[in-house]
Formats: structure tokens, C-alpha cells, sequence
């Protein structure tokens, strides 16, 4: 037996029709996380604080489980568990009864989501919970569930109108089981105090990871920093511009430390008969902007694009240790 095609509508979808489908969906599933937010705010909160805490205490990992749509958001679930600085791990529920249950140890907290929470092949990891008094926490609309019966804490989720205009399509309930997730793995970053560094540890790779590299790590420094001193002439300043190839020179005073910077607007503005003649000092912007080695290149990023400049000092104490062009964020994928 074979299934049966479903045969488009013989209907024209114009653009309108589907703007407004779209806009119904939006608006369901917002309505959807209004009513989980004020449950989070009353009398899901002493639940929600207690499944962090147990999470916490944990000794071991967290095992996330499921099956279909709730199986699918129990594995992002994890997954955003243990780059936040949670161990985790999906366990499919079908698959624990056939040997994955040898991956809970009784170190570990299960963290078990049903929407229902009637699902049948979740009854083999609530029965080892039990037996091996593994903490056991439940994400489900109905806390008088089999699933919420059995647990340590019920995290209850309201019971929501689906997106869906047949309401049988998971879409506002998985909406929810998605957001109580990041809540869960947000409140447990902060109650650990994971910082941007222990992220970057979790995240070597990609735009993200060089997004939480330092300036130290990029920056040009040493006899590559476009340096000289306020009593420079001008015709010397310029051939030193060209041969560091930043499009700016720093000036400096006696001890080393900062003064001002040259750009090309400088140039355009004292250009004059008698401009090679003038000396740094007098062509120079003083208090330049700068930043420090340990900022991040999200942020000198942001500090580029806010600032419109294409290079920026790095400073220590005053004085230049390196330099970074809008070209090195952008190599680094940092865009």
C-alpha cells in the first residue's frame, strides 16, 4: 500500500494569503511564550529553580531524552547545554531500551521531555531512573502525567494553541519546550559563572570562535607599528604611512606614550604649499582613539564600525603595543 499524494489547491497562494498565514503563526506562537513567561514568573518559578539547582549539584552529565518533535528539541537542548559549560547528551528514548541506558550512570540527572507526557518509549528510562534513584527532571504540559508522576521535579509547561490550523502539528508546544531549554542552560551558565573566555574553550572554530579572540591575539606589534615623533617633518611622516601600510601613524612623546594619530583626513585637511614642511605635531589628531589588548574582536568590531575609522591603536598604560585594520577582523571572520 502506498501513501497517498496530497494534490496542491487548485487556489493561487498570492503573496498576500501567505503574508497573512505567516503573521497567524508568528502571533500563535507569541501568544504561546507570553503565557510561558508569566508561568515562569509565578508557579513555574519554584520548579524551574529547583531543576537548576539539581542540575548544579549534579556530579555527572545531563541526559536529555525524547522522541520526535520533543526528541528533535531535547537534542539542541543538550547540545546548547554543554557549550554553555553543562555536560549533556541526547539519549533517544527508543534507543535506550535497546542499550543506550548503559550511558545514565547514577551520577547523572535526566532531563526527560513530553508534551504529553504519556510517551510510551519513555517508560524504560523512568523505570531505571527510579531503580537507580537517578534525579530525574520532567519537561511536560501534564504534571499528572505517567512521565510527571514519576519525577523529581516537573517543569509543567502551559498548555498553549498550536500554530498549526489542524492543532496536531507541534509548532507553539515545541516553541516552548524550546524556550524553557535556553532558560535552563542560561541559568545554569550564571549560576556557574561561565564566562566569554570559557566559551571561547567550547567554540575554537568558525566566526564565532574568532569573535571571542582577543586584540592581543591579532594585532600587528613590534617594528610593524606605524610609530614617530611629534617633531617629524611631514615628508618623512608620509614615506613612513606608505611603507607600514596601515594608513595611519601614531605619534608619540619622549616616554612612549600615544599623543595622536594621522589619517588621511588629516592630510586632506592641512594640505597646503608648505604641508611636507609642517612636522607631525601640527598635523596630528590629538587623543586618538584606542582600545585595550584584552578587549575582544567582537567588540573592537563594534568599536570600528561605531568610530568609522579603518585601524586602531592598541594601548597598555598609555602606550602602543599594536595595531589592528578593519582587514584583519575580516580575515578572522569577524564580520
Amino acid at each position: 500500500m502506498t501513501a497517498a499524494k496530497l494534490q496542491p489547491s487548485s487556489r493561487p497562494q498570492d503573496a498576500g494569503s501567505a503574508r497573512a498565514s505567516s503573521l497567524r503563526t508568528i502571533d500563535t506562537e507569541l501568544a504561546g511564550l507570553a503565557v510561558l513567561r508569566e508561568a515562569l514568573a509565578n508557579g513555574l518559578a519554584d520548579p524551574f529553580a529547583r531543576a537548576v539547582d539539581t542540575i548544579v549539584h549534579a556530579r555527572g552529565r545531563v541526559i536529555v531524552t525524547g522522541v520526535g518533535k520533543s526528541g528533535h528539541v531535547g537534542a539542541k537542548i543538550a547540545a546548547t547545554f554543554a557549550s554553555t559549560g553543562t555536560p549533556a547528551s541526547f539519549v533517544h528514548a527508543t534507543e535506550a531500551s535497546h542499550g543506550d541506558l548503559g550511558m545514565i550512570t547514577d551520577q547523572d540527572v535526566v532531563l526527560a521531555i513530553s508534551w504529553s507526557g504519556e510517551t510510551q518509549e519513555l517508560a524504560a528510562t523512568i523505570a531505571y531512573t527510579r531503580r537507580f534513584k537517578v534525579p530525574l527532571v520532567a519537561m511536560t504540559s501534564r504534571i499528572d502525567s505517567a512521565l510527571g508522576s514519576a519525577a523529581d521535579v516537573v517543569l509543567s509547561l502551559p498548555k498553549v494553541e498550536e500554530a498549526c490550523p489542524h492543532g496536531l502539528a507541534p509548532t507553539s508546544s515545541t516553541l516552548l519546550q524550546m524556550a524553557t531549554g535556553d532558560a535552563l542552560a542560561i541559568a545554569l551558565l550564571e549560576a556557574r559563572g561561565f564566562t566569554a573566555q570559557d566559551f571561547k574553550v567550547y567554540h575554537p572554530g568558525g566566526r564565532l570562535g574568532a569573535t571571542l579572540l582577543h586584540a592581543r591575539d591579532i594585532m600587528h606589534s613590534g617594528d610593524k607599528l606605524p610609530l614617530t615623533t611629534a617633531g617629524t617633518l611631514m615628508r618623512e611622516a608620509i614615506v613612513l604611512i606608505t611603507q607600514k601600510g596601515f594608513g595611519v601613524l601614531g605619534i608619540v612623546d619622549p616616554d612612549g606614550k600615544l599623543i595622536g594619530i594621522i589619517t588621511d583626513g588629516d592630510l586632506r585637511r592641512h594640505l597646503s604649499s608648505d604641508f611636507l614642511d609642517k612636522t607631525a605635531g601640527e598635523v596630528m589628531t590629538q587623543a586618538p582613539k584606542t582600545i585595550g589588548a584584552d578587549l575582544l574582536l567582537a567588540s573592537a568590531m563594534e568599536f570600528i564600525n561605531r568610530t568609522s575609522i579603518t585601524a586602531v591603536f592598541v594601548v597598555e598604560d598609555d602606550l602602543p603595543v599594536g595595531i589592528i585594520h578593519l582587514h584583519d577582523l575580516l580575515r578572522h571572520g569577524v564580520a
